[in-house]
C-alpha cells in the first residue's frame, strides 16, 4: 500500500506515539513528544529558502525576475536537491520549527502533546497532529480524543490550515469539525502578512477550541436519531451524490460501491454494534468515516493526504454537515 511519505536513505520522515500507523513506517516513540522531540524524531529539523531562477537554453543564460524556487537548505547544492515549488517575491515560507512553535503558543511550551508529525513527497508538505487534553463522550461507552491538525506546504500552492480533528477511540476514525464558515478553524497564506495572519489564527484556534463542546453535543444528538436501513441509505446517498450532468444516466459504479460499503459499515462497522449506537445517525456517520479512513482507496498514492486534507477529508466534512442538519444542530449551508 502506497503512502507518499518522504523516505530518504531508507528513513521515513515521520514520528508517531502509540499505535503504529497503517503503513507501519516512521520513528516510534513510547510516549507523546514535546515539540523539540517531535521535530527531531520526524526528521523535520530543517529549513527552506528561496533561490533566484534562471532560464538556460544552449549557451544563453537569463535571470527570471520576481520568481524564485523553494528548496531545502540542507540539500541545496546536492544533485538530488528538489525544488518544492516556484513562488513570487511576496512568498513567505513557514519554517517547520515555526509550525511547532505555533502549536506551543496555544497549548503550552514543553508540553508532551505531539502524537504524529511528518512530511510527504520529498518534504514539500508537512503535517503535525497534537492532542488536546480531555475526552468527548458521545455515549457511556463511545468516546473521542481531541486533536489539532496543522498542515502546511513549501510548494507555493499549499496554505497553512488548522483543523479540530476528533478521533473515535474504538476504531481510530478521524472525524472533522464542519463549521458554518468553512471546513477548517483557521487558515493562513504564505504572503508577507503571514505573521499577522498567524496571530489572528492563534486567537481563532484558542476561541474555537471551545467548539469541541459544541461538537460533542452534536454527536450526542446524532446518537439519539434512530435510523433504519432506508433512512441510513438516504443519508449516505446525499454524501455520495450523483455528479452534475449524470443525473439522467446510470449511477456510476464507483458511487454505488461507496454507498454500498458505507451502508454495510452502518450495520457492521467497528463500535456500531453498541446498544446506544446501533441503528442511529451516529452509526451511519461513523460508517462513512470508517470507510474513508480504512477502506476507500487504500492503495492510492496519497492515502495519508486524502484522509486528513484531500478528498477523503471533504467527504467526511460533507457527511458531518448533512448529519448535523438532520439532527437539527446546524442549519444547511
Amino acid at each position: 500500500m502506497a503512502h507518499n511519505l518522504w523516505i530518504e536513505s531508507g528513513r521515513a520522515h515521520m514520528m508517531y506515539a502509540g499505535k503504529p500507523p497503517w503503513h507501519g513506517l516512521g520513528t516510534e516513540l513510547d510516549r507523546p513528544a514535546t515539540s523539540a522531540q517531535a521535530i527531531k524524531a520526524a526528521g523535520l529539523d530543517w529549513t527552506v529558502r528561496k533561490i533566484p531562477l534562471y532560464a538556460i537554453e544552449g549557451p544563453g543564460v537569463a535571470h527570471v525576475p520576481r520568481y524564485y524556487g523553494v528548496v531545502p537548505e540542507d540539500r541545496w547544492g546536492k544533485p538530488d536537491c528538489p525544488v518544492f515549488g516556484v513562488v513570487g517575491e511576496d512568498y513567505r515560507p513557514l519554517q517547520n520549527v515555526e509550525a511547532f512553535d505555533f502549536f506551543d503558543s496555544i497549548v503550552g511550551q514543553r508540553v508532551a502533546m505531539y502524537h504524529t508529525a511528518g512530511a510527504l513527497g520529498k518534504g514539500e508538505q508537512v503535517w503535525i497532529l497534537a492532542k488536546v487534553p480531555g475526552l468527548m463522550e458521545v455515549t457511556g461507552s463511545d468516546a473521542l480524543e481531541k486533536y489539532l491538525l496543522l498542515s502546511t506546504g513549501h510548494d507555493g500552492r499549499t496554505c497553512v490550515r488548522i483543523t479540530l480533528t476528533p478521533v473515535r477511540v474504538v476504531c481510530l476514525n478521524t472525524l472533522t469539525l464542519a463549521l458554518s464558515n468553512g471546513d477548517e478553524i483557521a487558515r493562513a497564506h504564505h504572503t508577507r502578512s503571514l505573521d499577522r495572519q498567524l496571530d489572528t489564527a492563534r486567537k481563532q484556534v484558542r476561541e474555537l477550541m471551545r467548539g469541541f463542546a459544541d461538537l460533542e453535543a452534536a454527536f450526542r444528538a446524532m446518537a439519539k436519531v434512530k435510523m433504519e436501513d432506508q433512512a441510513a441509505e438516504a443519508y449516505i446517498d446525499q454524501v455520495f451524490p450523483i455528479p452534475d450532468g449524470l443525473e439522467n444516466r446510470k449511477v456510476p459504479a464507483w458511487i454505488l460501491e461507496d454507498r454500498a460499503n458505507c451502508l454495510y459499515l452502518f450495520r457492521r462497522g467497528q463500535g456500531n454494534d453498541q446498544v446506544r449506537v446501533r441503528e442511529t445517525l451516529w452509526a451511519a456517520y461513523n460508517g462513512i468515516t470508517e470507510y474513508v479512513d480504512h477502506w476507500r482507496q487504500r492503495g492510492e498514492r496519497q492515502h495519508m493526504y486524502t484522509v486528513c486534507m484531500g478528498r477523503g477529508y471533504q467527504i467526511k466534512t460533507q457527511a458531518l454537515r448533512i448529519a448535523r442538519t438532520i439532527a437539527g444542530t446546524m442549519t444547511a449551508n
